[in-house]
């Protein structure tokens, strides 16, 4: 198959999505014949960088190519890592290219109103002669078990909260509650400071609290998180950004914080269980959450939102309704996925049932040996296998571990199966230096509030 005049050879294709185009597949095959240097930076907090040096081609011929590769390349730094300020060297078509698409108005609009909106600055493409050495600052969180702790796990459905003495677990609650349809941030707040009195009730102090939230946190601080997605803008700036220092702040004064995006959670309760570092956590369910721990058992404080970030070249790949980009993660691994490829199978489902209930339903086709089922299951498992690649080609991670409603049951076993087929098939070198786990009870039984209560450090 070709796309933008690039020829990719893919030999283990999903069976409902014969047309998928793997990004790393188009990656090599691009880079074969690309032999002028182009250069790509990105700016976050603190100064940080994230670089990369690779190639274009540089001819009219193949231009629409060099930019389709530049889009993607860009796109993934920024959802990966990060950034508010973009900085091209080696080619001022290409950086124009860019400059246009990340304008006001441009194709990459949503990337740019989001990435100044949590790093709270100005969106910027630079051309440049050169690009700024790389720098990161991971913090080496988590791990942290003495003391009298408490982990908060605050959840879309449902909030946890673990009392931890020296390592142990001596109290934990769940409650009901909906934050994602709640526009009073009190309502929130008033929650948050729930859940931490009563933990704190069932120790003798409370030395430090580590908090674990779906959505992107720079400095304790609630940058974007789908808990709060019905609060009004004004009310967003005044009462949610700092909404987790102020509950800690005002209930037991100034004691050691950390909030962590629930992604890397989920990876650090997997170094936890596992004994070993360099573990990045996928969970495939209402979308696909990640988290990265590296290799010195730290959590990076990169963005890991590889919901959007591209996996297929496909110029067909279905549209992300959100950002209005296609071929991203999230239309690939989430529930989401399942419901685009049932219809493919032969499988007709309930117009008016949830996304949840949809999955369902081929979840019980699966457990019951139906055909049709396990070809979706099949088929979710061989993008997972070529996007595996594409990850591990940026992260270089040693530990996979597949978490997510999507991975339960038998359709799991078939999603794993598959993948694995794939990687040895296509990607025999990474296969043999990557190791693909599921949560096991030891895992189940460190839980996400109490890897969460490991997070600050006590001075």
């Amino acid at each position: 198959m070709k796309q933008y005049g690039i020829a990719v050879q893919v030999d283990h294709v999903p069976e409902l999505d014969p047309e998928f185009i793997p990004l790393l597949k188009f990656k090599r095959a691009f880079l074969q014949t690309a032999e002028m240097p182009v250069s790509v930076a990105v700016e976050r907090a603190d100064g940080q960088m994230a670089v990369c040096h690779t190639y274009i081609h540089g001819t009219p011929e193949r231009a629409e190519a060099d930019r389709y590769y530049v889009d993607r390349l860009v796109k993934t730094m920024l959802w990966m890592k990060g950034g508010y300020k973009v900085y091209v060297a080696g080619d001022e078509g290409i950086f124009e290219a860019l400059k246009e698409a990340y304008k006001e108005g441009g194709a990459r609009q949503f990337d740019r109103d989001f990435m100044a909106n949590i790093f709270e600055r100005p969106f910027e493409v630079v051309f440049t002669d050169y690009v700024p050495e790389p720098k990161d600052c991971p913090k080496a969180m988590g791990g942290h078990l003495e003391g009298c702790r408490i982990g908060f796990d605050a959840g879309g459905s449902d909030r946890k909260v673990s009392a931890v003495i020296d390592g142990e677990t001596v109290f934990s609650e769940e409650v009901v509650w909906l934050p994602k349809v709640n526009p009073d941030p009190e309502y929130h707040y008033e929650g948050i400071v729930s859940a931490l009195k009563a933990a704190a009730a069932h120790m003798p102090r409370v030395d430090a609290v580590g908090v674990s939230s779906a959505g992107i946190y720079i400095n304790n601080r609630t940058m974007s998180a789908s808990l709060f997605l019905a609060v009004p803008k004004d009310r967003y700036e005044e009462k949610v950004k700092d909404i987790f220092i102020r509950a800690v702040r005002d209930t037991f004064g100034e004691i050691p914080l950390s909030v962590a995006n629930d992604g890397d959670v989920s990876a650090l309760a997997g170094t936890m269980s596992l004994k070993a570092n360099n573990v990045l956590g996928i969970a495939m369910g209402t979308s696909e959450a990640v988290g990265y721990v590296d290799e010195k058992g730290r959590i990076t404080g990169w963005l890991n939102e590889l919901a959007f970030v591209p996996v297929d070249a496909n110029p067909n790949a279905m549209e992300d309704e959100w950002s209005g980009d296609i071929g991203c993660g999230v239309k690939y691994f989430s529930q989401d996925a399942v419901i685009k490829l049932a219809p493919r199978a032969g499988i007709m489902l309930e117009a008016g049932a949830s996304p949840a209930e949809k999955l369902k339903t081929v979840q019980k086709l699966a457990e019951e040996g139906d055909c049709r089922a396990e070809a979706v299951y099949r088929s979710v498992g061989a993008y997972l296998g070529h996007t595996l690649a594409y990850y591990e080609d940026a992260y270089h991670f040693r530990y996979v571990l597949l978490l997510g409603r999507v991975m339960s049951g038998r359709g799991g076993e078939l999603l794993l199966e598959a993948c694995k087929g794939v990687l040895n098939g296509e990607y025999p070198e990474v296969a043999k230096k990557i190791e693909l786990t599921l949560p096991d009870e030891k895992f189940r039984r460190v839980g996400q509030s109490m890897a969460a209560a490991s997070l600050p450090e006590i001075p």
